[in-house]
């Protein structure tokens, strides 16, 4: 994360993190996948000139927001490292996500290193090949993700992996969390599966589930020696303070080594409130698994998109949330995934439909009707 003091006061004036999908092009065909990736490039992408111009209205927010060049591959697109010099060259910082593919090698990763990339997003799905490349859809995608892992830390490049679980990897996260541990590792996100894209055949786990899983994330958020944190999942901030823990530490003994790499996340980030995402072609949402389209780049200024539009005010106003999610304690540093609730409902300010918590204010009733 580009700024460890970015602060709730920010989130009505610029986002923490923004993410552009420059391509869909992926030679992957991954089960969960919220673009529906195709093997080549759309002839509708934003050009060169188009992306340039996009950064630029990037770096004029308030505060500069971490860019995540994400796809499809980025890899895919050939003015990528181009893209990523203009971008640091407006004073930005530069996350990138490769898919696990042949286009992924050491020598690719130290042209991104060159560039300016800093940090990169490497999925990892199981903790052997059987489950993870049956995930990602490509024989051999498990031995080229660890070896992406271990080209990056020769590189010293920080690398945040990033995991959706599923019902085919929920009995593998103390395995996973272990082997993410021998590679230097700066973050481990979790990832909830949200029913968008090729992610609606996926099956999510079930409510109560999320909890148990939860406390294996907390177990080793305590021990490994990386940062942990979820996506589409805030409901995890509201676990670990019920543990008594602060949703913004790192690991035990590793807390500050975590910050200082710019991988500490305020309270209360969420789709539309920190959080915004262009697509290859220009349409403008509050996030990438939230497919609510606000806007359209370049008619559209991105800056205005975010400060003003009813949506993404909507999302960072959780007294507006419905439900449980709208009177429970906890709504201003989690609030459900707006896009969960969107994908299973049709409505973004519903209730998280995958948290079993019940508000304080509602407890009475639901005692009175279990007791008739």
């Amino acid at each position: 994360m580009p700024h460890h003091d970015y602060s709730p006061a920010d989130f009505g004036l610029s986002p923490l993190m923004f993410y552009y999908e420059v391509t869909r092009a992926c030679d992957l065909v991954c089960k969960h996948c919220r673009a529906s990736a195709q093997e080549q490039r759309d002839p509708n992408e934003l050009t060169t000139d188009q992306s340039q111009a996009l950064i630029e209205q990037i770096a004029s927010f308030p505060r500069k927001p971490m860019l995540v060049l994400t796809g499809g591959d980025p890899l895919k697109r050939a003015d990528l490292f181009d893209l990523i010099r203009y971008a640091v060259g407006r004073g930005l910082q530069v996350a990138l996500t490769p898919s696990a593919t042949p286009l992924a090698t050491f020598e690719a990763f130290e042209r991104a290193r060159a560039a300016g990339v800093r940090r990169l997003g490497i999925s990892l799905d199981g903790a052997d090949a059987a489950t993870h490349d049956a995930f990602r859809g490509w024989q051999g995608s498990f031995e080229r993700t660890l070896r992406m892992l271990e080209d990056a830390r020769k590189l010293d490049l920080g690398v945040q992996v990033n995991t959706t679980i599923t019902r085919r990897n929920v009995g593998q996260i103390d395995a996973i969390a272990d082997l993410l541990a021998t590679y230097g590792i700066a973050m481990w996100a979790v990832f909830f599966l949200v029913p968008v894209g090729r992610g609606v055949e996926e099956e999510r786990i079930a409510p109560a589930e999320y909890e148990s899983v939860f406390a294996r994330l907390w177990h080793h958020s305590q021990r490994q020696p990386y940062a942990v944190k979820t996506t589409e999942a805030p409901h995890y901030r509201r676990f670990v303070l019920q543990q008594g823990g602060d949703p913004l530490a790192g690991p035990a003994g590793a807390g500050d080594a975590a910050q200082h790499r710019g991988h500490r996340a305020p309270l209360g980030v969420g789709d539309g409130k920190g959080i915004m995402f262009v697509s290859h072609t220009g349409e403008i949402f509050p996030a990438g698994f939230l497919p609510l389209r606000c806007g359209q780049f370049p008619g559209d200024s991105v800056v205005e998109v975010y400060q003003s539009h009813p949506t993404f005010r909507a999302l960072r106003d959780p007294d507006r949330f419905k439900g449980r999610c709208g009177v429970c304690e906890y709504r201003h540093v989690c609030g459900g995934s707006r896009a969960r609730a969107y994908a299973v409902t049709g409505d973004f300010l519903e209730s998280e439909p995958d948290c079993v918590f019940i508000p304080t204010a509602q407890r009475s009733s639901v005692s009175i009707l279990r007791n008739t």
